[in-house]
Parts: structure tokens; C-alpha cells; sequence
């Protein structure tokens, strides 16, 4: 199949039986998340500035890069009181809605609480697991046009109930402006300290600290290409959570969803920026030309308009496979960040499902519902990484430490095993360890 253009409309349309269907996958999906060496120079200056003079660097930089004339780092500092003003600030509806999503968010979170155990041996050795929450954890939030308080929710809350004793906001103020719901949503998630801070300078504050700003064990949240850079920089200072590339969904459809609403779901990802992705995959030719047509209709019905129709041009894709077990092997090949199932039985699909961030099942489950209220995480692996990535979760704000303990009788025989093991590799110091402490 060739690229279509219905109405104006330009989206690329594939088919499995065409001999080039491999290629023009992997083109359609190829995306290069690496910085330019331009990006990383500039980034690397900052980051060292911020690392020598602290506080000082980061003024500098919040009144270069977000067009601001302050003096002191107490003028780029939010406390508690000012959260909580924000929240209760907030018309009747938003607050409602913020404290419902942010309520939904929690409730799932704790489901995913590990516990820490041990057991023991016959020997009287004793052996386990120990789960405790890092810290500190730094949490960067978007600032500017791209300001989403559902961000907020989505990284602090699962900080919070995975027990972490300090979490650290930096959210960038461009011109001063601030945004109310996001304060809101960090009064509700927990938020111990705001800095109105932003850019590749406010990951070196959380990775390095400041006289102002506490140094944090882990950062967490999507930021531009200078965020990305910076943060793929100091990892291994610190825990970072991913480098997340350009939102997508694949939309698998039997033809029995209505394409209007369809349209929308695909639209839904596309209007996030133009190198977002919306595929919809269907063995139904008519039910692909009936979404391609809602889309024509509708699209000029759109605020983002512009936006939507470059991301389709440059990304999106209406797919026709033969029919149900290639839409199985296509999505495990593609490991979309957000997964439609849009067919009667999406529940006989999931023992085939082997990567996908999230699984949004049957007719009624628009994907967006999953962004802001129905308590998953929507800080999901992109671009393939669902393959051996997860959801953002309690689990990144908490570490395992192993538990072991010898008795006599345990430390006697483990040392006769470890002994051979350790000679076997030259280790003397090693073996005699081991054997000082095995019975005669």
C-alpha cells in the first residue's frame, strides 16, 4: 500500500503482503534519542558550572535561560505553605479532579508495596530480602507550555508510598509564570521542597547538591533533549529513572470499535509533539478506510491541529495485517509504549502480549484515561524499551538488600563448598576465610 493523503490528511499505509513492509516498519520506528555533540558540550558546561559553584551557577542560569532577575536562591524556593495555597486556590472542579487522580494513583501504587522476607535453613542459617526506600528522591517537572500536573502525581506519589523520606521538585518558571496545578499536585503528592528551577542546571543541583538544594539518591521525570542529556550524564552520581524518547500508541482494532473514537485515540498521542507516534493495526481493510476518514473529518476540529498533522505525516501509520496472529507479532515487534487492545476479547490477547508498557483493554479503555486518573503510572518505556523496561513504580524508589546468616553448623559446611570454589580461582585469602570457620 502507498502513502495516503485523503483530505489533506498525510499518513503512511502499510501492509503486511507488500515486499518492503519490513523496511518501512523499521524506518517508521527508527528514532535517534542521542544529544548532538553541540546539545552535550553545552550540557557539560553547565553541568560543571553548577558542580563548582553552586547556588551561584544556578541563578545565573534561571535568569539567563528562563528570563528572570532574581538575587537569591529563597527567590527561586516554593515552600509547603505555598503548595497547599495553590491547591486550595484551585476552582471547585479542578481540585476535585486532581485530589480523585491523585487518590486512584496512590491506591494502585501501594498494590505494588514488596515486602521484605527471609526464611531459614535446616542448618539454622538464615537467608533473606530486606526492602528499604532510597533517601532522597528529585523529581523533575516540566515548567513552561508543557506544564503537567499529572507528571507530578505520576513520579511523587509512587516516591512517597515506597516510603521515601525526602522528595525533592525542580520545576522551570519561564518568565516568572508559575502554574497552579502543578503546585496543587505536589501539595497532594507529598512534595517536601519546590525550586523553580529548571533545564540541564537543576539535574546538576539534584546530582551534585548546592548550598540550597540537597543532593538526591535518584531523579525521575521527562524534561527536553538538555533534561535527557544531563541526566544520562550523571548517571551513576545518581539513580535516574529512563531516558524517555517521543510518546506513542499502537492501537490493535477487530473493526468493531467506532472509528470516531478511534481517530481520537490516535490523535490523543499525536498532538503531544511532532515526533509522537499513533499506529492503528487492523486485518479489516473497510474499518482502516473508515478510521482514515474520521481522521480527515476531525482533524480540523483540533487545537493542535498543526501539531497532530505533522506528527501523522512524519510518524504515524494505518497498518493492514492478514489477520490476528500477524497483529500479535507486529505489536511484540514494535513493544509500544501505550498498546490499545480494541477488540471483544482483549483478555484472550495478554498470554501473547510479551512488551508493552501498558495494556489499555477492550472498547471503553481510552488510552488517556491511563495520562491522568486510572491509577497506573503513566511513566512508561518508549521506543522499543518495553522489551526489558516496566512502568515507573514503587519498586525505582526502593532497593534490595540481601540478608544472610551463618549458623556454626552453616558457616561449617557453606566453607567447605566456598573453599574449593575459591582455590578453583586462586583467591587464598578467600579460601582460608571460609575454612577458619569449618568444624573439625
Amino acid at each position: 500500500m502507498t502513502d495516503s493523503s485523503a483530505a489533506g490528511l498525510e499518513l503512511a499505509r502499510l501492509s503486511t503482503a507488500d515486499d518492503d513492509f519490513a523496511a518501512r516498519l523499521d524506518a517508521l520506528l527508527a528514532w535517534e534519542g542521542v544529544s548532538s555533540g553541540e546539545v552535550q558540550g553545552r550540557v557539560d558546561e553547565i553541568l560543571a558550572a553548577v558542580k563548582a559553584r553552586g547556588d551561584v551557577a544556578l541563578i545565573e542560569y534561571s535568569n539567563r535561560f528562563d528570563r528572570l532577575s532574581v538575587a537569591s536562591m529563597a527567590e527561586l524556593t516554593l515552600g509547603p505553605a505555598r503548595l497547599r495555597e495553590a491547591f486550595e486556590g484551585l476552582p471547585e472542579a479542578q481540585r476535585q479532579a486532581l485530589s480523585t487522580a491523585a487518590e486512584r494513583v496512590r491506591r494502585y501504587h501501594e498494590h505494588q508495596k514488596p515486602e521484605s522476607w527471609q526464611y531459614t535453613e535446616a542448618d539454622g542459617t538464615v537467608l533473606g530480602q530486606q526492602v528499604t526506600p532510597l533517601d532522597r528522591a528529585g523529581i523533575y517537572v516540566p515548567g513552561g507550555k508543557a506544564a503537567y500536573p499529572s507528571s507530578v502525581l505520576m513520579n511523587a506519589l509512587p516516591a512517597h508510598v515506597a516510603g521515601v523520606r525526602e522528595i525533592v521538585m525542580v520545576v522551570p518558571t519561564p518568565d516568572g509564570v508559575l502554574n497552579e496545578l502543578v503546585l496543587a499536585a505536589a501539595h497532594l503528592a507529598g512534595v517536601d521542597h519546590v525550586f523553580t528551577i529548571g533545564g540541564a542546571q537543576a539535574v546538576a543541583a539534584l546530582a551534585y547538591g548546592t548550598e540550597t538544594v540537597p543532593r538526591v539518591d535518584k531523579i525521575v521525570g521527562p524534561g527536553n533533549i538538555y533534561v535527557a542529556t544531563a541526566k544520562r550524564a550523571v548517571f551513576g552520581q545518581v539513580g535516574i529513572d529512563m531516558i524517555a524518547g517521543p510518546s506513542e500508541i499502537l492501537v490493535i482494532s477487530d473493526g468493531g470499535t467506532d472509528p470516531d473514537w478511534l481517530a481520537m485515540d490516535l490523535f490523543s498521542q499525536a498532538e503531544h509533539d511532532e515526533d509522537a507516534q499513533a499506529i492503528l493495526v487492523s486485518w479489516d481493510a473497510d474499518h482502516l478506510e473508515a478510521v482514515a476518514e474520521a481522521m480527515a473529518r476531525q482533524l480540523p476540529t483540533m487545537e493542535r491541529e498543526g501539531m497532530i498533522r505533522a506528527s501523522l505525516a512524519a510518524r504515524g501509520a494505518l497498518i493492514q495485517c492478514r489477520d490476528r496472529g500477524e497483529a500479535v507479532e507486529l505489536l511484540n515487534r514494535i513493544a509500544p509504549e501505550h498498546l490499545e487492545l480494541s477488540v471483544a476479547d482483549p483478555e484472550a490477547w495478554l498470554p501473547e502480549v510479551r512488551h508493552a508498557g501498558a495494556v489499555f483493554m477492550g472498547r471503553y479503555t481510552a488510552e488517556a484515561l491511563g495520562d491522568y486518573c486510572a491509577g497506573p503510572n503513566h511513566v512508561l518505556p518508549t521506543s522499543g524499551t518495553a522489551r526489558f523496561s516496566s512502568p515507573l513504580g514503587v519498586y525505582d524508589f526502593q532497593k534490595r538488600s540481601s540478608l544472610i546468616q551463618c549458623s556454626a553448623e552453616g558457616a561449617s559446611t557453606l566453607g567447605a563448598t566456598a573453599s574449593v570454589l575459591a582455590r578453583g580461582e586462586s583467591l587464598t585469602a578467600h579460601a582460608r576465610s571460609a575454612e577458619y570457620r569449618i568444624r573439625d
